[in-house]
């Protein structure tokens, strides 16, 4: 069983896009396909599928983007983790990689982009960022 779900996540993708896969399968829960919708959004990820009725069975196929052969996600950097958790308010988000990248956060709006989370006014855990 793995501790850190998100940071699972992330890996599989980059890795996945390293080696040039079309797609990856994950297992399935809320959060993820939170995190996967908003991937999808930003152009990191073409789409994703939710495979299986069973609670056990339940994954995700996600299709990774590429561009000119080349994997859309360059590099992820997890921020908060299982042993620190980090949140910032809305004067604490700042672009990523001076605009190319994202940062995710999980606020009480949902699952949001940093631009999003500006947008909205308000703060929450950040997750992770991607370029």
């Amino acid at each position: 069983m793995v501790g850190d779900t998100i940071g699972d996540l992330i890996i599989r993708l980059k890795n996945a896009g390293m080696v040039g896969k079309e797609t990856v399968s994950v297992p399935y829960s809320k959060l993820r396909h939170s995190v996967i919708s908003k991937l999808v959004e930003a152009g990191y990820v073409e789409s994703a599928v939710t495979k299986g009725k069973a609670v056990q069975e339940k994954t995700l196929e996600v299709t990774l983007s590429y561009e000119q052969g080349k994997h859309r996600i360059i590099g992820v950097k997890r921020v908060s983790k299982p042993g620190r958790r980090l949140y910032s308010g809305v004067a604490d988000i700042h672009p990523v990689k001076f605009g190319k990248g994202h940062m995710i956060l999980s606020t009480p709006a949902g699952i949001l982009t940093g631009e999003e989370a500006k947008e909205k006014n308000v703060g929450g855990e950040q997750l992770f960022i991607i370029w």
